[in-house]
């Protein structure tokens, strides 16, 4: 399952140049075991507003995109015995985690 988001808070990633979106275009990879069951929290601060998205039970693996300056979260493993690893970047700045068993929790940030 795939998940994107384009338009969050009101800001399209269109209305940016491209040079704009480089640099406020933030992209999640979520892979690892294939089917692993994951719960994030993520808080998106763009132009000085936050905003969260909640995904209570995805699956890997699945893909995020928002719009923001910088961006916090919180992934949880729920799987047993599974693996996941958690991909972000924004322009140049790029951050990977993993975990592995269920309980396993991550929290990430980038700006």
């Amino acid at each position: 399952m795939f998940c994107t988001v384009g338009l969050l808070a009101g800001f399209p990633l269109s209305a940016q140049s491209p040079q704009e979106q480089n640099m406020t275009q933030i992209h999640i990879t979520m892979s690892g075991s294939p089917g692993a069951e994951f719960s994030a929290h993520w808080r998106i601060t763009h132009e000085g507003e936050t905003t969260e998205h909640i995904e209570e039970r995805g699956t890997v693996p699945a893909e995020y995109t928002f719009t923001g300056t910088e961006l916090e979260g919180t992934v949880k493993l729920l799987s047993n015995d599974e693996r996941l690893e958690v991909d972000i970047q924004k322009g140049s700045n790029r951050s990977s985690s993993s975990t592995q068993g269920a309980g396993g929790t991550l929290t990430v940030m980038i700006r």
